[in-house]
């Protein structure tokens, strides 16, 4: 036997509300788009302190020549 669920109307309106939020975002490069997605995802602690453990070995990147050119 199967259970439905009926949402209310303020529940309907609230999601629809959140569709259109969703679906109302024009971006103009990948990067600004997954720039957005960073900010609206949140990260589990577990997650972050793997990550930050296994980045901090990583060197900075290199100079660039038109730095040590100029002198930036």
């Amino acid at each position: 036997m199967k259970h439905e669920h009926k949402l209310s109307q303020e529940q309907q309106h609230e999601i629809a509300h959140q569709i259109q939020q969703r679906a109302g975002h024009e971006f103009a490069t990948a990067e600004d788009l997954l720039r957005f997605d960073a900010g609206q995802t949140i990260v589990p602690k577990e997650i972050e302190q793997r990550l930050k453990h296994s980045s901090r070995d990583i060197p900075p990147p290199r100079r660039s020549w038109w730095k040590n050119l100029f002198g930036k």
